[in-house]
């Protein structure tokens, strides 16, 4: 339990950091500053502050997943519920100062480090992983159409997830394809096999 609690303490500590500081300013020593845990202790649970900001990712998709399967097992035959547990936190792909997306974007800046490709490799497969569990969920519980090819299909949500978070890093005007649009999207390919 207490490894849940410090793990929990390291992210939310690197969550915050990263809002108020950004990725390149934060340091080991603000982790350490905030958390007061030792160097030894922080590197216990990762090797470096970009697996620290990698867990940030992967715990941010936890979390909606958690809320997704939490919704299934009510045991309602539907789509929405489940789906607005996803859809709820896309429009946040849109905001550059999103923490996650700006750790997104530093990760791939970052990509030709061996072990931040290795991260960002874990967390795209992650994001698949998640995405097709959640069609077969569905297709399962018969509220989606079995024809629909779910690792498709997750490539592609993830695709344009991913595309979205980096036009935010590139430019902020306004354009036709929004995160409303892309959430209208997965609804109108998910809900084709919904009665």
């Amino acid at each position: 339990m207490k490894k849940d609690q410090t793990k929990r303490l390291l992210l939310r500590a690197v969550h915050d950091l990263v809002k108020e500081k950004g990725c390149i300013k934060m340091t080991l020593n603000d982790i350490m500053e905030r958390t007061k845990l030792s160097k030894g202790a922080i590197y216990h649970y990762v090797k470096s502050k970009d697996e620290l900001l990698g867990l940030v990712l992967m715990e941010k998709l936890n979390e909606t997943n958690d809320r997704f399967f939490a919704k299934v097992s009510e045991g309602k035959k539907q789509l929405q519920e489940p789906l607005d547990e996803i859809t709820q936190n896309v429009s946040f792909i849109e905001e550059p100062s999103e923490v996650t997306n700006q750790i997104f974007i530093y990760l791939l800046s970052r990509q030709d480090n061996p072990q931040v490709k290795k991260i960002l490799k874990q967390f795209y497969e992650f994001n698949i992983n998640l995405s097709k569990n959640w069609i077969h969920s569905g297709q399962e519980n018969g509220v989606i159409d079995p024809s629909i090819h779910a690792q498709k299909t997750a490539e592609l949500f993830v695709l344009i997830a991913y595309g979205l978070r980096a036009r935010s890093a590139i430019t902020d005007s306004s354009f036709e394809f929004t995160a409303n649009d892309y959430i209208k999207f997965m609804e109108k390919t998910l809900k084709r096999g919904e009665g």
